[in-house]
């Protein structure tokens, strides 16, 4: 568990039953009233970003993700399959998105508790074959 004082940029935390990662916070203290803390949440399963406000005393449990570099091999009907570079195994996801390249290097963040979420590089150099 972690409480919400102790919340830092890039932390992960389960939050009503969905897992986020801390994109940004900042601690308020107002001249009336008790502090708090405003984060902005970013869902690592959709992609969507949240703002919620937190008392400092408020605690969350604190998510563990398995981060991996994985290889975009070939799509088979709903299915596209990776290949985690480092042991070689083939992994099978439905939701991979229909824009990946061949031989695509994508980041695999996975949490014990729920699914997978695929996270693509920052930038990709693409060649224009033709135009309509």
């Amino acid at each position: 568990m972690i409480s919400a004082g102790d919340f830092r940029n890039g932390i992960t935390i389960e939050y009503d039953n969905n897992v986020y990662q801390i994109i940004e916070f900042q601690h308020v203290k107002p001249g009336k009233g008790a502090a708090f803390v405003r984060t902005k949440l970013k869902n690592i399963k959709s992609g969507g970003v949240v703002e919620k406000t937190f008392r400092p005393t408020e605690k969350c449990p604190q998510a563990r993700i398995d981060r991996k570099d994985m290889q975009y091999l070939y799509e088979d009907g709903d299915l596209y399959y990776f290949m985690d570079t480092e042991t070689y195994d083939q992994v099978a996801l439905n939701s991979a998105g229909a824009l990946l390249a061949n031989s695509l290097s994508i980041m695999n963040c996975k949490n014990p508790s729920s699914a997978e979420s695929l996270v693509p590089p920052p930038n990709a150099v693409s060649r224009i074959l033709y135009t309509a």
